[in-house]
């Protein structure tokens, strides 16, 4: 079963992904910031492979650790997926150009959350 990461310092929202991603067919961790997303990610290097990350975050933002993931080659194959309540059009140009494959603005739909998924390979 592949496993995915929930990194968001929203409780809730970490439960509502997870929820999400279970009924998607993953085994699912989670995280309340970037610093704890990172050391997990590097703790199991091969273990995760999709990671949805909040931006605003306490200690690291999603932004910087989408950066720190893509500057080490040896997570070059794990998903990225923003999922966030940034909307500026700058954000996502921002998040996609640091290494996201995908962005997917808060408020969403269980859909639209699939549908992005979709895009990126991580489901069928």
């Amino acid at each position: 079963m592949p496993k995915a990461m929930v990194v968001d310092d929203s409780r809730a929202m970490r439960r509502i992904l997870a929820r999400n991603m279970q009924e998607a067919g993953f085994e699912v961790c989670e995280a309340a910031n970037g610093s704890d997303a990172l050391a997990r990610l590097r703790a199991s290097p091969d273990e995760i492979s999709l990671v949805l990350v909040d931006w605003n975050m306490p200690e690291m933002n999603g932004l910087e650790f989408v950066k720190q993931v893509r500057a080490d080659p040896a997570f070059s194959r794990t998903r990225l997926m923003m999922v966030t309540t940034e909307t500026e059009m700058e954000r996502l140009v921002a998040a996609l150009e640091a290494g996201a494959d995908e962005y997917v603005m808060k408020p969403f739909t269980k859909e639209i959350l699939f549908d992005k998924l979709r895009l990126i390979g991580a489901i069928r």
